[in-house]
């Protein structure tokens, strides 16, 4: 019995402290303002901004109108067209190069290389766009500021472009709160924010150096059970102890799922990435404690941090075996998941979130559902993770309003 308290005890301590991160590294937040420095001769940086579009070009077209009426002007597109029938395509622009590969690539990796070896010129910073996204016409000016105080690696801001079902709703419930947990308090106390997947930007020199990198080579031939490309990307930079900023007013507008099967279907491959993608947080942990970099060891921390939904099923059955083994420490599970719950609307609060996010709280739980099946399709990435179709085709101008 002394061995199964001991067990239980150091098990349900580890998941209050993961459950008490968020509601610390927010807390601490609110303290630390932002410093981002002027530069004495500012640079007018020149960006290469990559689309990837598999299989639909024409849900681009948003993204590209959206990227030709940026205020920053130094800047070139390139449309990466992978299987994709452009018959439709009617957009030309002296800033577009539209690129259709003769052979399919079916891999985002690939589809970015293949863009950096057709470069009109050499660009100073690379961003990264899926097919789907809209950038908001400040997007590269906000980005452009953060270049010039030093940043070698930034993220945007990822929002959601429709709020047209409840689902889509609920998951961008679920980024508001990423958004704030995983990128805007880590990188305001000191540390770096998580790589959304898209929406960021990357001196050009230090992306390139991460596609030549063994973990992209390898990836090519793994297909799905390829290791997601931001996991890649921030792994490869918090080695060399490079901090990634969060711009949170460079804004990407980014398609939410509508429905529950698309849920099912993406929450499971980011599962299986996040499972996938452990050895590395680890890995970036211990450097962290042996440099003595607060940079790596908080993103360590924030990175090997399960999943939500993970977190709260574990906790109320180790809070169910603890009326049996150690009530007091059931307790102190049961308060840590308040506490937990209590942090969420917090971030919500904070982000301003929209009044339609607020209403797919009652949601959650078909949500929350919908990710414990994805959980189960993780065995066979090859047969169950389907390229997640994106159909909502709007304009920079509708959503901004």
């Amino acid at each position: 019995m002394e061995f199964i308290n001991y067990t239980y005890v150091i098990v349900s301590a580890l998941l209050i402290f993961f459950l008490l991160l968020p509601t610390w590294n927010v807390f601490f937040s609110l303290f630390k303002k932002e410093k981002i420095k002027s530069a004495k001769q500012p640079k007018n940086f020149d960006f290469g901004n990559i689309i990837t579009a598999y299989k639909n070009a024409d849900i681009a077209k948003g993204l590209v109108k959206s990227l030709l009426k940026q205020r920053h002007t130094n800047h070139h597109i390139y449309l990466v067209a992978d299987g994709c029938d452009l018959k439709n395509w009617d957009i030309q622009d002296e800033k577009l190069t539209v690129l259709r590969p003769e052979e399919p690539l079916n891999l985002k990796a690939k589809s970015i290389i293949h863009s950096i070896d057709n470069f009109v010129r050499r660009h100073d910073y690379i961003t990264v766009f899926d097919a789907d996204n809209l950038a908001h016409p400040d997007f590269l000016t906000e980005i452009n500021r953060y270049a010039n105080s030093g940043y070698l690696a930034i993220q945007g801001q990822r929002t959601a472009k429709n709020l047209d079902t409840l689902m889509a709703c609920a998951d961008a419930l679920g980024e508001f709160y990423k958004n704030y947990i995983d990128r805007v308090a880590p990188y305001r106390i000191g540390s770096s924010a998580v790589i959304s997947g898209s929406g960021m930007a990357v001196e050009s020199e230090l992306y390139k150096a991460y596609l030549a990198s063994p973990e992209i080579e390898q990836g090519k031939h793994q297909w799905k059970k390829m290791l997601q490309e931001d996991k890649i990307l921030q792994n490869f930079l918090l080695r060399k102890n490079t901090k990634i900023a969060y711009a949170w007013d460079a804004i990407c507008y980014d398609e939410k799922v509508t429905n529950a099967d698309a849920v099912e279907t993406q929450r499971s491959r980011w599962l299986f990435s996040y499972f996938q993608n452990i050895p590395n947080s680890l890995g970036i942990l211990r450097r962290g404690l042996f440099n003595f970099s607060w940079n790596q060891w908080l993103f360590g921390l924030v990175t090997i941090a399960p999943p939500m939904f993970v977190m709260l099923f574990a906790a109320f059955a180790l809070a169910m075996l603890g009326l049996l083994v150690n009530p007091w420490v059931s307790l102190a599970l049961v308060a840590a998941v308040v506490l937990f719950i209590l942090t969420i609307f917090w971030t919500l609060k904070l982000s301003n979130a929209p009044k339609p996010v607020w209403n797919a709280v009652a949601a959650m739980p078909s949500f929350v559902w919908r990710q414990v099946r994805g959980l189960f399709k993780m065995g066979n990435p090859n047969k169950n993770f389907k390229h997640t179709e994106h159909k909502v085709s709007v304009s920079i101008e509708d959503v901004m309003k």
